[in-house]
């Protein structure tokens, strides 16, 4: 039985760990041929683990040059490009908004807000020339509730939202679809930056009463990158245990 992203060629970020790892190993075992992208060089661990429809590739994501050599790769390798996953993320440091340096807004904007521009605005033009395709980007809770002392990572990751609504109504009619997943508490390497004590409270306070495991935002990622959601654009979709809705 054919995989659920049999033919289909997907770059995905911040892919040598966490939810991006998790995504890679499920989309190949779905049939897709992935180039893992990361800037740690752990994406080169992933690609070997998951064999020849896995290759490694590395760039910084919030330069625009390498964010198109990244999808320039999938199409040498692979010939086309149907799916990207703008994963990669920074949680930055954490400090109020008083004592917030612009240097440290500045970096956290770059990996977090201007990656997820460049990733749509290089990848539309190579999925128009096959047909359409869908750009699919993490962004966060953290989009919609506010958290003390990240105002960088939340503005970025709010940023992605309204990129990802804009892109979507613009080329729904040519076969692009434009999605974002907004992941709550997630066992990753991001969260060991986190003051475990806060993590452990927000984890208590969601009403599943848990952090999420990366898998289970890999497993939207699939549906959202595969046909199985042909009629879904331009939504921002959490997957935070109903935190958000209390």
């Amino acid at each position: 039985m054919a995989g659920r992203l049999e033919g289909k060629v997907a770059v995905i970020t911040g892919a040598g760990s966490g939810i991006g790892a998790a995504t890679a190993t499920l989309f190949c075992r779905e049939g897709a041929k992935i180039v893992a992208v990361d800037i740690s060089g752990k994406q080169a661990e992933v690609a070997t683990r998951l064999g020849p429809n896995c290759i490694p590739f590395h760039a910084d994501v919030s330069e625009g040059k390498e964010v198109q050599a990244m999808l320039e790769k999938a199409v040498s390798a692979f010939g086309r490009l149907d799916i990207l996953y703008n994963n990669a993320s920074i949680l930055g440091r954490m400090r109020r908004s008083g004592e917030y340096s612009e240097e440290d807004f500045d970096e956290v904007w770059a990996v977090n807000g201007r990656s997820g521009f460049l990733g749509i605005r290089y990848a539309i033009p190579i999925m128009l020339k096959y047909g359409g395709g869908s750009i699919i980007s993490t962004s966060s809770m953290a989009a919609v509730v506010a958290f003390k002392k990240e105002i960088a990572y939340c503005a970025a990751k709010a940023a992605v939202c309204m990129m990802t609504k804009v892109a979507a109504v613009e080329y729904a009619a040519q076969g692009i679809r434009v999605n974002a997943i907004l992941p709550g508490a997630i066992k990753t390497g991001m969260t060991d930056g986190i003051d475990q004590l806060a993590l452990k409270v927000v984890g208590q306070a969601t009403p599943m009463g848990r952090m999420a495991e990366a898998s289970e935002v890999a497993n939207l990622a699939l549906f959202l990158a595969s046909d199985e959601s042909s009629f879904i654009t331009g939504s921002t979709i959490l997957v935070d245990g109903g935190y958000t809705s209390i």
